[in-house]
């Protein structure tokens, strides 16, 4: 028994060794790459020198285009891994970080990834109330969003992640001033991006109240 658990040990050791060289050489590779290039480029500026021949003078200029593209493609590699590795670590710190959100005189908590998804909750509505009171100045009908069904439902656009009462409510504050802008033509609560409407950021935080912990 215990020669079979040493065997295993090693084997285990060696499979761990293999995995970590593997994932070294691959991240490695774009700098040798261009390691190799630079070198052949030296090589042949050297042979050039000794003969001073056409022919020669063409592979080196070869050889040295290639090496700029091999260093081009490795700075743009690092600067992807900077810019991945920053990212990971904003969302390592965005997760550790808890919110109170104020409703209707009572706190409630939440994290970044729940405090995200109000924000959509309210853009969202904002963006589909502005729609329908659009529509409804349009063709005519009376200034009543309450009756619309979007808004009478409240999760367009709904994930689980967070309570749906909590979504509905947020939804729907978003999409009673979408609809007054969009009924009435104007951009109080909004702003237009493209062929997109958004809600402002100072009322996005006027409803929500978050305050970090």
């Amino acid at each position: 028994m215990r020669l079979f658990s040493l065997k295993n040990a090693v084997l285990a050791s060696a499979v761990g060794l293999v995995t970590l060289v593997g994932v070294e050489s691959a991240e490695a590779q774009n700098s040798r790459d261009y390691q190799r290039a630079q070198r052949k480029a030296q090589q042949e500026y050297r042979e050039y020198l000794r003969t001073r021949s056409q022919r020669d003078y063409r592979e080196w200029q070869r050889a040295q285009r290639e090496a700029q593209r091999e260093l081009r493609e490795y700075r743009q590699d690092q600067r992807g891994n900077f810019r991945n590795n920053r990212i990971n670590r904003n969302n390592r710190i965005n997760a550790r970080q808890n919110y109170r959100v104020l409703r209707n005189g009572s706190y409630y908590q939440t994290d970044y990834r729940g405090a995200e998804l109000l924000k959509q909750a309210v853009n969202s509505g904002y963006q589909q109330g502005y729609r329908a009171g659009q529509n409804d100045t349009r063709y005519g009908r009376r200034d009543y969003y309450i009756d619309n069904s979007v808004y009478r439902n409240g999760t367009y656009g709904y994930q689980s992640y967070v309570a749906r009462d909590q979504y509905q409510y947020y939804f729907q504050q978003g999409f009673q001033r979408g609809y007054q802008d969009g009924y009435n033509r104007q951009l109080q609560y909004g702003y237009r991006s493209g062929n997109n409407y958004n809600i402002l950021g100072t009322i996005l935080n006027t409803i929500l109240s978050f305050t970090q912990n």
